[in-house]
């Protein structure tokens, strides 16, 4: 039988629609896994592909979980900036989300009692909306004081008893203070954004369904 080049033409179209139709359902049925943070999740002086959500990605694929890994950092945002975007957030229905915040609160000296009070909205917020939530633990630059610091990282271990969330002691284990960091001391290279994945996927295990 012979076929006309126009009909093998829209034939092909076809089944391309078909396959791209599938794929965007596929995807859309996907459970939502939401990066909420600053700059350190925005992915902050690195190429598209090297946030630490993009390889947290890979990582979800290769065993196997079909999570979609949204990423909604925004560099230089603190906890007022979170709790202003959580909204945002839930729109998203997100099964688990990964708070970072507050950062930026501690490199500005904010009282430390402002952080604990916005990152707990935040986590009551994603925890009352039915969202699974991995709270990741910062620490501060030594210049900043024993005291102070001690403190600061006292809000997440506290917020995590508290609000009965899993939690990440530090977010940067084995990056910070290693060439695994930007020349700023602040942000992971690519490199170091690996690491920081392989960090969470560690944390995000009990949180996660086939």
């Amino acid at each position: 039988m012979k076929v006309s080049r126009r009909w093998f033409f829209r034939f092909v179209l076809l089944c391309l629609a078909g396959v791209l139709i599938g794929l965007h359902v596929w995807a859309a049925g996907r459970p939502v896994l939401v990066c909420f943070g600053d700059s350190i999740t925005a992915g902050y002086g690195l190429q598209n592909g090297q946030a630490y959500s993009d390889f947290l990605q890979q990582k979800l694929d290769e065993h196997g979980y079909k999570y979609k890994v949204v990423n909604q950092g925004t560099s230089g945002a603190t906890t007022k900036d979170a709790v202003a975007s959580l909204p945002n957030i839930l729109r998203l229905q997100p099964e688990i989300v990964i708070v970072e915040f507050g950062g930026n609160d501690g490199l500005r000296g904010l009282p430390v009692s402002t952080t604990r009070s916005n990152l707990d909205q935040i986590v009551v917020g994603l925890k009352d909306s039915g969202a699974a939530v991995l709270l990741a633990g910062m620490t501060l630059p030594p210049n900043y004081g024993p005291e102070y610091i001690a403190s600061f990282q006292r809000v997440y271990s506290d917020l995590a008893a508290k609000d009965k969330v899993a939690l990440i002691p530090f977010l940067l284990e084995g990056v910070a203070g290693t060439s695994r960091m930007q020349r700023d001391g602040l942000h992971p290279t690519a490199d170091g954004n690996r690491l920081v994945a392989a960090t969470v996927m560690r944390y995000l295990q009990a949180l996660l369904r086939n």
